[in-house]
């Protein structure tokens, strides 16, 4: 009877065997997208939404707030007052992580250990790219077993290609610095698909060697540099390398900032041209950084690090578009290789306050105030701290009223003028002048004379313009922003998952524990 009963039920547990077995194969992820956010943590993500908030007006009352001076009270009717946020896409996620980001040699890593220890899943000397610690045996990376399983791979960065994150997925090098070396590595490579920013050493640390771009047109490569071959590039063309048509001194984008959106290449639609060149039966990886981050943030500037975020997460938004055509073949994951900057949402100087409204001010990047620095240098060579405060005002917003206007504009705003109480929230304070002045006087100063080794200097200025630097800060503490360094800081940095198997990034776990879980999701395992 016993067996009886087994044979009639067999048919049926056969079935759920396949049953189980095919729903065992659908959670492989064919599509994989990894973003990284360079220097980004919880700090630049965040202060981001509430930029976004405030730059539509939804409803952080910061204009009531700065009216009562911060004083509120029950009867104001605004008791439940809370900080309008504006979230990103990629903060939505269903999966939210954090990782640990130190490496071999140190509690604050630098961008080629941590992008090695995503890459590849190993810890390593800071400076080495996708190598053990002394430089002597290479790591194989999560993209170059994607390939070995069939896969198209694409490479994309805001920086240049060459430089440490995106290196160490498809190189190995012992020193991040060997830009020329790392580049020719692009063919061996194999991969169909590199974009973004173009070559630092285009012919070596010295500029005697073979153009590099003729090495891997060599290497059978196509690579582009203009809009009009970007365009035209379609489903079919692989080993592509395109490049944006402006670049700055360091082969790398502009700050979004500063972009021009008709003639400039964003990282949303590299990414898009990726997903279209890329996209096959067997599936695709790529890995796409917003880089730029991190070197707004080394200059903390605020403003120059938010905009490249919002980019960042507009490029989030194309591959999420693509994982709701293929919800049960795809996985995306965001994150960041370290923190920079220190950056924190509350400075002493506004309290328990924040206005991040205040930061429209700000024009463009500090970079293209630099270059207002040396034109003002060039028509002035003997220019005064007073003659600059108009340009400060046209590209900050930020503006020095004499002290009876300054008894003016607090007299109007008392009795509830708005435009006094903007014209006061943006005016520079004795104490703000005279950093100004200081800074000013140090930029004046050629670079061979000014103390760059004192600690008191570092500390003011780290290795930027003195002057515009010191406005990022003004500016900055203005809205309720401060920063601790010019260099990395310890944080651990998010992980956000959508997609198969996203679950797995939940909780707390270490940078290279990135590498397993994406290998292990996507079956890329050797």
């Amino acid at each position: 009877m016993k067996r009886r009963w087994l044979r009639s039920i067999a048919p049926f547990l056969l079935l759920l065997a396949l049953l189980a077995g095919t729903a065992g194969a659908e959670q492989r992820a064919k599509y994989v997208f990894l973003f990284i956010g360079d220097g980004t943590s919880f700090p630049q993500r965040n202060v981001t939404e509430y930029f976004l908030a405030a730059r539509k007006d939804t409803s952080t009352l910061e204009p009531q707030i700065a009216k009562a001076e911060g004083k509120i009270r029950l009867d104001d009717g605004i008791a439940d007052f809370k900080p309008a946020i504006d979230h990103l896409l990629m903060n939505t996620f269903p999966a939210q992580g954090l990782s640990s980001t130190y490496s071999f040699n140190s509690l604050i890593t630098d961008s080629s250990s941590s992008g090695t220890a995503i890459a590849t899943g190993k810890k390593t000397q800071d400076g080495v790219v996708a190598m053990d610690p002394l430089g002597k045996e290479g790591y194989v990376s999560m993209a170059k077993l994607a390939k070995a399983r069939g896969k198209k791979v694409g490479i994309i960065s805001t920086v240049s290609i060459e430089h440490a994150t995106p290196a160490a997925f498809y190189a190995n090098a012992p020193s991040r610095n060997l830009y020329y070396e790392i580049a020719q590595q692009i063919p061996a490579s194999g991969f169909e698909y590199f974009a973004g920013g173009g070559f630092k050493q285009p012919k070596g640390s010295k500029k005697d060697q073979k153009d590099v771009a003729e090495i891997i047109r060599e290497g059978g490569y196509k690579v582009y540099n203009t809009r009009e071959d970007f365009d035209k590039l379609k489903k079919g063309d692989e080993k592509v390398v395109t490049i944006n048509p402006a670049l700055d001194n360091n082969a790398a984008l502009p700050y979004t900032i500063d972009r021009d959106p008709k003639a400039e290449i964003s990282l949303a639609e590299f990414l898009a041209k990726g997903i279209e060149l890329l996209d096959n039966p067997e599936g695709f990886f790529i890995m796409a950084e917003g880089g730029k981050i991190d070197w707004a943030c080394h200059a903390n500037d605020a403003v120059t690090a938010i905009h490249d975020v919002i980019a960042l997460d507009e490029a989030v938004k194309v591959a999420y578009d693509f994982y709701r055509k293929h919800p049960e073949e795809t996985l995306i994951v965001v994150t960041g290789d370290h923190e920079t900057g220190g950056l924190a949402l509350g400075y002493a100087g506004t309290r328990y306050d924040a206005f991040l409204k205040r930061l429209e001010g700000q024009k463009g990047s500090y970079l293209a105030f630099n270059a207002e620095i040396k034109k003002f240098k060039k028509d002035n060579p003997e220019g005064r701290f007073a003659d600059m405060l108009p340009v400060i005002e046209d590209f900050f917003g930020l503006k020095y009223h004499p002290q009876d206007q300054m008894k003016k504009l607090s007299e109007a705003a008392a009795k509830g003028d708005p435009d006094a109480v903007a014209a006061l929230e943006m005016a520079l304070t004795d104490y703000e002048l005279g950093l100004l002045e200081k800074a000013f006087a140090m930029t004046m100063t050629p670079q061979a004379d000014r103390p760059t080794k004192d600690d008191a200097y570092y500390t003011a200025y780290g290795s930027y313009e003195p002057l515009t630097v010191t406005l990022t800060h003004v500016l900055n503490h203005k809205a309720g922003i401060a920063w601790t360094s010019f260099s990395h800081s310890g944080l651990p940095t998010p992980v956000s998952a959508v997609g198969v198997g996203c679950e797995n990034f939940n909780g707390y776990f270490d940078n290279t524990d990135i590498f397993r879980k994406v290998v292990a999701i996507a079956q890329y395992q050797q």
